[in-house]
């Protein structure tokens, strides 16, 4: 059968209906699933055909809204809750706890959660920066945590998939500061720049990840696309965003930088692709646009292995754990 080749208008649901073969029978974890996010549009429409849908948020309230939204639309989806707050240490080991303690095996991991690119210099609960510890830090934990639940769903036939949602924005700067992932300075913080960085750690994440696991996990990292999604709607975020001309000053997208802005369901299309896609089964640490792989979109810091291998190694040091792939 031949597939079709999806573009910019193409919907996470009609991803999802081709791919359904693939998702079928799968165990899927999605972090960040908030109502009117690209992470529930995915959950959504996965949940009309996997096995599992596990939908993460550090408030369960607002959890459980997700779920009841799928349910009404899709009465025999299997959906499990888990609070999981990617800015706390613990609060990732607990979940993964969690998690590894389900009794079936985990087949996709979609770390898409981040936190809002706006407000001021914030630490979090272990002293670190809050863009850097919910985009990278915490991701790259729970990651570290649920590989053995990864390894566990490979076959012969198989391989296990880690999809980190990243950003074209990740080529706005030069990479991670590495040692304000260690020592964050307020002194030296730039809202956007962070963003920058944490986007650009997910994408070598994905590429070393790769290469470590040497071929018993396939790891993709994606551009979404430009999209007004619930993380836009928070006060901080208005102020922050209308002042660097992505927003107007009616708080909705502006063209001024962005010409074309997304749907939600045509951002959450090149999630779904990484996660199922199996034309992308030869092509490991691929990044994907448009629910297509684009390495030539790659900021050239990027191909450089030992940015990805610093970073790693920093990376294992604050989080306190190494990855194991046993």
């Amino acid at each position: 059968m031949s597939l079709p080749t999806f573009s910019f208008t193409t919907t996470a649901e009609e991803v999802a209906d081709v791919f359904s073969a693939e998702i079928k029978g799968k165990n899927v974890l999605i972090t960040g699933t908030s109502l009117n996010g690209i992470g529930f549009e995915a959950a959504r429409v996965i949940a009309k055909h996997a096995n599992l849908v596990v939908i993460t948020g550090y408030n369960d309230e607002r959890l459980k809204l997700s779920e009841e939204a799928i349910m009404r639309e899709t009465p025999s989806a299997n959906i499990r809750r888990l609070t999981l707050d990617l800015s706390s240490f613990a609060a990732v080991h607990k979940a993964a706890e969690e998690v590894n303690a389900y009794p079936e095996p985990l087949h996709v991991l979609i770390n898409n959660a981040a936190a809002a690119a706006a407000g001021p210099f914030k630490l979090t609960v272990d002293k670190l920066e809050t863009q850097m510890a919910t985009g990278h830090l915490g991701p790259f934990l729970l990651t570290k945590l649920l590989v053995p639940k990864l390894l566990a769903a490979g076959t012969e036939s198989y391989v296990p998939r880690v999809v980190f949602v990243s950003s074209d924005a990740h080529a706005m700067g030069t990479g991670p500061n590495l040692a304000t992932i260690t020592r964050p300075d307020a002194e030296s913080y730039k809202l956007f720049e962070i963003y920058s960085q944490v986007k650009s750690a997910n994408i070598l994440t994905t590429r070393e990840l790769s290469k470590r696991s040497n071929g018993r996990i396939n790891v993709y990292s994606l551009h979404p696309g430009a999209i007004y999604t619930n993380i836009m709607e928070t006060e901080e975020s208005q102020a922050d965003l209308k002042a660097a001309g992505l927003l107007g000053p009616d708080g909705k997208p502006s063209t001024q930088w962005i010409p074309v802005w997304k749907t939600i369901p045509q951002g959450a299309a090149t999630t779904v692709t990484a996660a199922f896609d199996p034309r992308l089964n030869d092509k490991p640490g691929a990044y994907l646009d448009d629910s297509k792989e684009a390495n030539h979109k790659l900021a050239s810091h990027i191909s450089e292995p030992e940015i990805a291998e610093k970073l790693w190694a920093v990376s294992e040091e604050v989080v306190g754990e190494k990855f194991a792939f046993n």
